[in-house]
């Protein structure tokens, strides 16, 4: 038996494996799809993601099912924790419910691209740059897309900051209005307690060039974690003054913080 086959049967059972290619995408022959999705790739994700979710996270998912099982949806959540934690937890929950699965997209940040073999391997497991472009073609493409509204202001934040919602773009509202795509708000809680950081270092940040250099513990804690999904928001795509759209995007906001409340209360401790 080859390396690969050993690392995929340790990986990759058979119904794991039967699971995914009932959700595949549509891929080209060389088995990827043009933003660098790959059908095999998404199988190992899967298997590593698998006890990580279950076991160390310990993840609970309220109204996953509330996400529409095809077309256009915008999946808008809080960010948090240093690392897209949240992120990865969420395209989980969608990925591995039984009925009607999902794999969906993730917007990341653009300095994760930048970083060798990393950028590849988060296209090849979903992920796409974070920007309006890319975001129109993945709802024009009737994809499932996960977006913090929040950016790095969301995941950088610091720990005396947790659950406290950052400002929102009206970007991803602009997009849902336009190809009526509904929005399916979530709140995440636990991923504050992950990586809890007390301090953002600015200047090593600047040299690095990247967003931030948090002062905090180099381990990811196992804070257990809620998600609860909210029931789709639709919205209509007549022409608006902007000051209409931010309303709509606080709206959303508001719906977030009340899951956000909801989790806080559900959970009895931390780890």
């Amino acid at each position: 038996m080859g390396l690969t086959s050993l690392i995929k049967s340790k990986l990759v059972s058979p119904a794991l494996e039967e699971h995914v290619n009932r959700i595949q995408k549509p891929i080209g022959s060389l088995g990827y799809d043009p933003w660098g999705y790959n059908n095999e790739a998404i199988k190992y994700g899967f298997g590593l993601l698998k006890p990580i979710y279950e076991r160390y996270f310990r993840v609970q998912a309220y109204g996953v099912e509330q996400i529409p099982s095809e077309g256009p949806v915008l999946i808008i959540a809080n960010h948090s924790g240093q690392l897209p934690i949240d992120g990865l937890l969420i395209g989980y929950a969608l990925a591995s419910r039984k009925e009607n699965p999902r794999i969906p997209r993730a917007m990341i940040e653009r300095f994760f691209p930048t970083v060798p073999w990393l950028g590849n391997l988060l296209n090849e497991v979903g992920a796409v740059l974070g920007d309006p472009v890319n975001c129109a073609k993945m709802l024009a493409n009737n994809e499932a897309v996960i977006v913090f509204p929040e950016g790095i202001r969301g995941s950088g934040k610091l720990y005396h900051d947790r659950y406290e919602l950052k400002r929102f773009g009206n970007g991803f509202m602009h997009l849902a209005m336009k190809y009526k795509a509904p929005i399916v708000p979530v709140g995440v809680v636990g991923c504050e307690e992950t990586i809890p950081a007390i301090a953002n270092i600015k200047p090593l940040a600047k040299a690095l060039g990247v967003p931030y250099v948090p002062v905090a513990l180099p381990m990811v804690l196992p804070a257990k974690v809620h998600l609860n999904f909210g029931p789709p928001m639709y919205f209509d795509d007549r022409e608006i003054p902007e000051e209409q759209v931010t309303e709509r995007v606080e709206a959303v906001k508001a719906e977030i913080n009340r899951l956000i409340d909801k989790g806080l209360s559900e959970r009895t401790r931390l780890f």
